[in-house]
């Protein structure tokens, strides 16, 4: 049992607006830019059904390696220093996407993306960990998690604008380079956030492995959780396209219900915070997966637009009452001082469930059919609820205290 104190520091959530929630906005509608065009652009370059998908899938593939070295990496050379490195890694890979040739040489560098995109999220995690008082903490990481959905959602609107001005899909690359590049400005502007250490620690030393080790017993229960989170969250972005093609529902209506889903998951972003901190983390997590569970069970029903719009609002709901809960929960979790090994560990086991979550529910879909599938992540939904339900208490004691 972890008991914490909490930080009666005075502090308002405008003190790290620039250092933390700009970048965030920044970076990720860079990302939200080129996501939905990389598979496109995949297919221009000779890229079959099967090689669409994996090349689509490099980014998260990128990000789940690149929690193995972030932890370390922001632990030595501090917050700012990591984002601005991993900013300008991602040129880098960028560059690499805008001038492929090939297929695999574009794989390669949405790999690349994938990578520091995992060191830019550990920095900005850490930073939040280690700035923000106890009792502000789930607030301010559940804005963060709502400003990278929000750059997500605006994202794609700005690559359809750059190609209403160029027919280069590509160009939607260089997109993302002028926000990498606004990014590292603003990082300059700030004063350095200071919290590298000069590591001859033991655990400093450890790297992914050893911290895996070493925070095995929490890791294994709470990082199950956080699989299982991450897994039904993604689950939900590609079952909802999923059931609607099996339903026969008309592909505009589709993605306006999903956009107007995606709106209410955002505007629900400061909410969850709220809910963290004034009553605790487990108001926040244990209904978020009920309600996700619910919505995969429900899956079966969709015959018609109206039930469609029901569960994909249900979903959304859902989503957004957790926003930030597995940054919080890890901030809760990790050591104190030098977070960041920590949270590089924890946030591989969020990003392997997030992997993993999609691929089961296509193998299941493919297998049984979407509603059973639906059912099965259900079930796992239900497993996750649990879990949080046992262990959330016993790992993170922290009084809610109304702020």
């Amino acid at each position: 049992m972890r008991r914490v104190q909490v930080d009666e520091r005075p502090f308002e959530l405008r003190t790290v607006a620039l250092a933390a929630f700009g970048p965030t906005l920044l970076f990720a509608t860079g990302e939200g830019a080129i996501i939905p065009m990389i598979p496109l652009i995949a297919a221009d370059q000779g890229a079959n059904l099967g090689v669409l998908g994996l090349i689509a899938a490099m980014l998260m593939v990128g990000e789940l390696v690149g929690d193995v070295p972030s932890g370390v990496l922001v632990h030595r050379l501090g917050e700012r220093t990591a984002m601005i490195g991993a900013a300008v890694v991602s040129v880098l890979g960028l560059l690499g996407c805008y001038f492929s040739t090939s297929p695999w040489m574009l794989g390669a560098s949405v790999f690349v993306v994938g990578l520091a995109t995992a060191v830019f999220a550990l920095a900005r995690h850490a930073f939040i960990t280690t700035t923000v008082p106890l009792r502000y903490r789930a607030r301010a990481l559940s804005v963060l998690g709502g400003l990278f959905r929000a750059g997500y959602f605006i994202g794609p609107f700005l690559s359809a604008l750059v190609l209403l001005l160029t027919p280069d899909e590509r160009a939607v690359f260089l997109l993302h380079i002028a926000f990498a590049a606004a990014t590292v400005v603003l990082l300059l502007c700030t004063k350095d956030l200071g919290t590298a250490e000069a590591d001859n620690t033991e655990h400093g030393h450890q790297g992914l492995v050893g911290t895996l080790v070493r925070h095995r017993a929490v890791l294994l229960r709470m990082g199950t959780c956080a699989a299982l989170i991450g897994g039904l969250r993604a689950s939900r972005m590609v079952v909802l396209p999923l059931v609607a093609v099996a339903a026969g529902l008309p592909p505009s209506t589709t993605a306006v219900i999903i956009g107007v889903a995606g709106g209410i998951d955002f505007a629900l972003s400061y909410t969850s915070g709220q809910i963290m901190d004034r009553f605790g983390r487990i108001w926040a997590a244990v209904p978020s997966m009920v309600g996700l569970a619910a919505g995969h069970f429900l899956l079966f029903a969709v015959t018609d637009v109206p039930t469609f719009a029901a569960v994909a609002v249900l979903l959304a709901l859902a989503n957004g009452t957790s926003s930030g809960i597995l940054m919080t929960l890890g901030a809760d979790l990790a050591p104190q001082p030098g977070p960041a090994p920590f949270l590089g560990a924890w946030r591989f086991t969020a990003d392997f469930g997030q992997a993993v979550g999609p691929l089961t529910i296509s193998g299941m879909t493919a297998l049984l059919g979407v509603g059973l599938a639906g059912a099965g992540m259900g079930a796992l939904g239900l497993l996750g609820a649990g879990l949080l339900l046992r262990y959330v208490p016993r790992y993170t004691v922290i009084e809610p205290k109304k702020a």
